[in-house]
């Protein structure tokens, strides 16, 4: 049987890049196979270096909200590049992104732009400590925040199916004031403050679980939170990489009613380019330098290019609500679908969604935290991706990531998926 084109460049890309990929969730080892190599992509589809169409459902990972090549988007990023496509120093794009999330967000007042997801949630937390004065934070198993030092501790994500339950390399020490709390357990996060109490400078959540699959609150979860916060003096950050502007305008926040003191976000204010950010109260991002004494920086941070894409695309979002209610209306139907699917072939399997990001768990168990998504046969996810995959359909590799719609995914296109899927639980 002849070598595809993917297969050949991954088997050149062990040689020198550590197996063969950039990011480890795009290894497709937890599911037995090798990476699709991908060569472009418009709108929903994709296509590999062996011109194999997908319907794609990873969209980068989230950002890709209206689909890729968004003509707003690709023409904004066409003409800033034109411009040069790194200064190093201030632009007026900056402030304009500032002021943008700042008037999505109700509860970001200052904002300051860096290069990825890690490089915010890092800063985030080292703000909240400077604020407070304490050392410890509490974060939830199962719940990724990237892969710095201190949050590297019972993560998701690709960690969840690497096969390393935190990673080697981190020293005690960097995780020695990193509390582990159980996602949707008030009674485990008050056990922490019963123990540390006004120790503790934040407590650190994906509002809707997203790294262990898609994981969403149990009522009164998230406002609990903000109230044990208020009790003992402590931040409350919501890690929105995932769920900033993707669920609506403000977010997570905004559709729980819940307002916390920093917020994350990652490459979505971008458009899908490297990009990150954080934000919050007046009072506690004065703290960043140089203003205050809490240092973090970033030559790249800022790019012009990467606002102007970003720019493009939260405008839009902001210009067009009714953008999130048909995607997030399609969502529920697709997904809902889908439960029906799997319920007609008396697998059990549960879907889990909300608004526009879903998981199917190959459990029979109910998945609300990291515990019971970890009940999930990942061999038999695998045995599923796999034949998605092979039949067009572009999901996750790893049981343990979300499943994103946008709203350039078509009717026929969301059709298709399901029929691909009623197929493999009636012929597998």
């Amino acid at each position: 049987m002849a070598i595809t084109k993917s297969e050949a460049l991954f088997k050149e890309a062990v040689q020198y890049i550590p197996g063969g990929v950039n990011s480890p969730v795009r290894a497709f080892g937890s599911i037995g196979s090798t990476p699709r190599f991908i060569k472009k992509a418009d709108k929903a589809l994709m296509w590999d270096e062996d011109d194999n169409e997908y319907i794609d459902f990873i969209g980068s990972w989230g950002p890709m909200i209206l689909g890729h090549n968004h003509p707003l988007v690709l023409d904004a990023v066409l003409e800033y590049a034109k411009r040069g496509l790194s200064y190093g120093a201030a632009t007026s794009i900056e402030v304009d992104m500032a002021k943008l999330v700042c008037s999505m967000v109700p509860s970001i007042d200052m904002v300051r732009m860096v290069n990825s997801g890690t490089e915010a949630v890092m800063s985030a937390v080292r703000v909240a400590r400077g604020f407070t004065r304490r050392d410890k934070i509490i974060k939830f198993n199962g719940c990724y925040h990237g892969h710095s030092d201190a949050l590297l501790v019972k993560a998701g994500s690709g960690v969840m199916t690497a096969g390393v339950p935190d990673s080697l390399g981190v020293p005690a020490g960097c995780t020695a004031d990193t509390v582990t709390a159980d996602y949707n357990s008030l009674e485990s996060v008050q056990d922490c403050f019963d123990r540390y109490g006004e120790q503790i400078a934040a407590i650190i959540v994906e509002p809707v679980g997203a790294n262990m699959g898609t994981v969403p609150p149990k009522p009164g979860f998230l406002q609990g939170l903000r109230d044990i916060c208020d009790k003992y003096g402590s931040l409350l950050i919501f890690d929105e990489v995932i769920t900033g502007f993707r669920m609506q305008a403000d977010g997570a926040q905004g559709h729980f009613g819940v307002t916390p003191d920093l917020t994350t976000f990652g490459k979505i204010i971008g458009a899908g380019m490297p990009v990150g950010a954080y934000g919050g109260r007046r009072e506690i991002m004065e703290m960043v330098s140089p203003v205050g004494a809490v240092y973090q920086a970033g030559t790249l941070s800022g790019n012009p290019v990467a606002m102007a894409a970003g720019i493009a695309q939260l405008t839009y979002l902001k210009e067009h609500p009714e953008v999130y209610t048909k995607l997030n209306k399609t969502a529920d139907s697709f997904f809902s679908e889908l439960q029906k699917i799997v319920d007609e072939s008396g697998r059990g399997y549960q879907v889990n969604h909300i608004c526009s990001l879903g998981s199917m768990f190959c459990t029979t168990q109910e998945v609300y935290d990291y515990e019971t998504a970890k009940t999930s046969d990942t061999k038999a996810y695998a045995d599923y991706c796999n034949y998605m995959q092979n039949h067009g359909i572009y999901l996750a590799p790893a049981q343990f990531e979300a499943m994103f719609i946008s709203a350039a995914h078509t009717q026929e296109q969301l059709a298709q998926t399901l029929e691909t899927a009623r197929n493999y639980f009636k012929n597998n």
